[in-house]
């Protein structure tokens, strides 16, 4: 019998708004068949292979929030009570997630204004930052230190962020940043619609990003690949640091097996992986 990538499948059966979609619910561990667990997107199933999703299916504010709910689950982060920051909020997909997620506080910052949704911005648990470079955060303007922060930013390298956010932050605090390769690689590595395709550019991006990591004085403590490409199709990929007071120990970090996978699970008989 003819197999089918696992994404497609649910994205058909379910008749979900995105391709992207599925693979997000897929990476976050809820699409079964049957009794069985859909271990990746890529995974090749029987064309009538009946899969059903665990759980509802959340409708968040931004499609972004389905990165930061991916590295949730993958790097067991709890925010139950937490006071928690989202530098390049936008309209508040990370603020979104944190919040079901049980923080007490979000801290929603971004150099825009009006971005962030209404219904986020009328949260007594969330403090909007408006016009706000995160270059130049400054303790000061913080109540309490966040014990945890995410950040979704883009035309600026994340060298230029770390260093500002983890000033504001407590020391044994958790924060998961979003790699974009276009934004970190040189001009010249990064193609038409500045869109990377190149898994050697790919590599040497993490390698210096997550070699940078411990001149700030944090640890990366896992890495992983975002479920959802950019809108221009770029594969993006999640870091997770830990304070120089957090004594965590990490999942194993391998940039190679990271890459294999992301490059399996988007590209992999997947004839709808480039566009």
């Amino acid at each position: 019998m003819k197999k089918r990538r696992a994404d497609e499948l649910l994205y058909e059966q379910l008749a979900l708004p995105s391709l992207e979609l599925a693979r997000a619910l897929i990476m976050e561990g809820r699409v079964m068949r049957g009794d069985t667990k859909v271990l990746g997107p890529g995974e090749m199933l029987a064309a009538d292979a009946a899969l059903r999703v665990k759980g509802e299916i959340d409708h968040y504010v931004s499609r972004g929030a389905h990165k930061l709910r991916r590295a949730l689950e993958r790097f067991s982060i709890d925010l139950a009570h937490r006071t928690c920051i989202d530098v390049g909020a936008s309209t508040g997909g990370f603020t979104d997630v944190m919040l079901r997620a049980g923080a007490d506080r979000v801290y929603a910052v971004d150099v825009g204004y009006n971005l962030l949704d209404y219904t986020l911005r009328r949260d007594e648990r969330v403090v909007v930052m408006e016009r706000v470079n995160a270059r130049f955060l400054d303790p000061e303007d913080f109540a309490e230190k966040p014990a945890f922060g995410a950040t979704d930013v883009s035309f600026i390298s994340l060298k230029a962020v770390l260093p500002a956010v983890f000033r504001v932050m407590q020391l044994d605090g958790r924060f998961v940043a979003l790699v974009k390769p276009q934004f970190e690689a040189p001009a010249e590595d990064v193609g038409e619609k500045g869109v990377v395709r190149d898994a050697r550019v790919h590599k040497r991006v993490l390698e210096d990003i997550t070699g940078y990591v411990p001149e700030t004085g944090w640890r990366l403590i896992g890495l992983d690949y975002s479920p959802i490409r950019g809108p221009e199709g770029n594969i993006e990929f999640l870091m997770d640091m830990a304070g120089p007071e957090n004594h965590r120990t990490g999942m194993p970090v391998s940039i190679d097996e990271v890459l294999a996978q992301a490059y399996d699970n988007f590209f992999k008989s997947n004839k709808n992986a480039c566009k």
